[in-house]
């Protein structure tokens, strides 16, 4: 067979030198008035753009082994008065500061950080580090940097200032984790009417225990509910509806012997498992009893939403032909994008009356971190903003801005090639807004040329036009992962 390359592939939109610079450490802590504007800031844009990821990727000169193992930053926008006020501070845990005084790496990370020694100075050290870098969000008058794997962490979220553990006002116990992707219910059924948030706890083994949850908007337990199921199960998101909780149990299995003999990181001890189904798990958010799903072999990291039709669910997922394996011998910034299956849009619609799954590809081009209207979560929806790779094909970094209009199947796209690299995008509603995409898209880019940062706003409304305003920073921010919107200020 011929392997035919793509012009894409002679000709990437990207420079791997540069992409590369984006995950440099961040050298300090800053706060300061964004001054450096091309266009100007919405005045009715008021409230906080909150983000979180890794923002400290060696320890002391000792690079990590997967960004994923860096500690987490959190960086605050604040919206006010046709301004902006920008402030970083990384999540001060127990475990940031213990290794920041030592001067050294001291616990071993999920993803293949190793404490120095070798086999024999991490064998049966089963800690793993609260690294608190996936996500954060304002709720119940609390701000929390959360992780899957770990208690969330309480900041003040004027200051950014990190509080401690919290524990949700005794909801957690110690060792229970709460995941890094919750979602807001705009109108819970299970609140009357009024925001809801739901999460979720897993703990994988032999069998898997999900446990869900769901929060009034004052921080306080509406309801909590535990399901075991068979088998091993790596899941980092899920999705509601406004009956259900569903969760993608990806074919994977661990071994977890290399870990514990301190010879590999835990994520480098699970295995995909290309031949075995996808089991879509459907969880009653009322505690009914769940159903399982059957659909084809598959890895989802993130979901953009779910809704529920007659007697079928919808979902929509960035889908993985293959879960790219750690390579603990290769370091994370030498990656060959063309040897790595691209993220694509899928849709999936289980019928509940028949038991049945059926899939689509919505969209081919490379994406990931999708994000809507928060006022259509768990409900039917037009609009979806994503992340994109500028070329329509193959694998590569994200850098560009796609909305799809996913009634009339109309694209629109804004890239920042050759040399800017996006972030997941927000989009805030206008006030008062009637169109579900009338309102802003705000989104990260990493300049590869400047090694610097700029938050950028972009019109939901036509994303083909250029930004509304452009929000230069002083310094880079390493590629981060999830955020979220409020109207804290």
């Amino acid at each position: 067979m011929t392997n035919t390359l793509s012009k894409e592939q002679f000709n990437p939109s990207y420079n791997l030198q540069e992409w590369r610079q984006g995950y440099e450490s961040i050298s300090g802590e800053y706060e300061y008035w964004i001054e450096d504007i091309v266009g100007k800031i919405p005045d009715e844009l008021e409230g906080t753009l909150f983000r979180n990821g890794p923002g400290l990727l060696d320890i002391h000169g000792i690079p990590v082994k997967h960004p994923f193992d860096g500690d987490g930053m959190i960086c605050g926008f604040y919206f006010k008065d046709g301004k902006c006020y920008f402030r970083n501070r990384f999540v001060r845990t127990e475990e940031f500061v213990k290794e920041q005084k030592a001067g050294k790496i001291i616990y071993r990370g999920v993803f293949g950080t190793q404490k120095p020694g070798g086999w024999l100075n991490n064998i049966f050290d089963l800690k793993l580090k609260n690294i608190a870098n996936t996500n954060v969000i304002y709720w119940g008058g609390k701000l929390l940097a959360l992780w899957e794997a770990a208690e969330p962490y309480g900041l003040d979220p004027s200051t950014l200032e990190t509080i401690g553990i919290d524990y949700l006002d005794g909801i957690l116990e110690p060792g229970d984790s709460f995941a890094a992707h919750p979602w807001v219910d705009p109108h819970s059924k299970f609140n009357n009417g009024e925001p809801s948030l739901v999460n979720f706890s897993v703990k994988p083994g032999l069998s898997t225990k999900i446990s869900t949850y769901e929060l009034d908007e004052k921080g306080k337990l509406l309801q909590h509910h535990k399901h075991i199921f068979p088998g091993f199960a790596f899941i980092h998101d899920f999705v509601i509806t406004q009956n259900y909780c569903i969760f993608f149990q990806n074919p994977v299995s661990y071994n977890p012997l290399p870990f514990i003999f301190g010879l590999a990181g835990a994520g480098e001890c699970v295995d995909f498992k290309e031949k075995e189904p996808t089991n879509i798990l459907v969880i009653p958010r009322n505690g009914g009893k769940p159903q399982i799903f059957k659909a084809d072999s598959g890895f989802v990291f993130h979901h953009a939403n779910a809704f529920e039709l007659d007697d079928e669910i919808i979902i929509d997922s960035i889908c993985y032909e293959s879960l790219p394996q750690v390579d603990p011998d290769k370091s994370y910034k030498n990656i060959d994008f063309e040897k790595l299956d691209p993220g694509q849009l899928w849709r999936f619609t289980l019928s509940l009356k028949n038991k049945s799954v059926e899939s689509q590809l919505i969209e081919s081009r490379c994406c990931e971190f999708p994000s809507i209207n928060p006022e259509k979560v768990g409900r039917a929806y037009r609009y979806l903003f994503v992340g994109a790779a500028h070329n329509p094909t193959g694998n590569a970094p994200l850098q560009a801005i796609l909305k799809l209009d996913l009634h009339t199947q109309e694209r629109q796209i804004y890239s920042f090639a050759p040399q800017g690299y996006v972030c997941e995008p927000i989009f805030v509603p206008k006030p008062n807004a009637k169109a579900e995409d009338d309102g802003w898209v705000l989104t990260l880019i990493y300049d590869g040329i400047n090694h610097r940062s700029s938050l950028i706003i972009l019109d939901g409304n036509n994303l083909n036009k250029k930004p509304i305003a452009q929000l230069n920073l002083k310094h880079h921010i390493p590629y981060g992962l999830h955020g979220n919107w409020t109207s804290f200020v």
